[in-house]
């Protein structure tokens, strides 16, 4: 039975950003999807989710439609 790359504990992982300031974790061995930017280089599993913790803060997208008062 095959594993979820995105899940495996022992992996190797990227942190990327999009222009909204979503954070990702996105396994070392696939290609950086289009709109994302690498912010934190390979690494373990935890050391990435150490990063993403500390400095994605604020979960709301950057855009004005993340914005609306309701």
């Amino acid at each position: 039975m095959s594993t979820n790359p995105f899940d495996d504990a022992d992996g190797r992982f990227l942190v990327l950003v999009n222009d909204e300031g979503q954070h990702s974790l996105w396994p070392s061995f696939a290609a950086v999807p289009g709109g994302w930017t690498t912010v934190f280089e390979e690494n373990t599993r935890d050391a990435c989710l150490a990063y993403v913790e500390a400095n994605w803060t604020d979960l709301r997208p950057r855009s004005p439609a993340g914005s609306a008062d309701a």
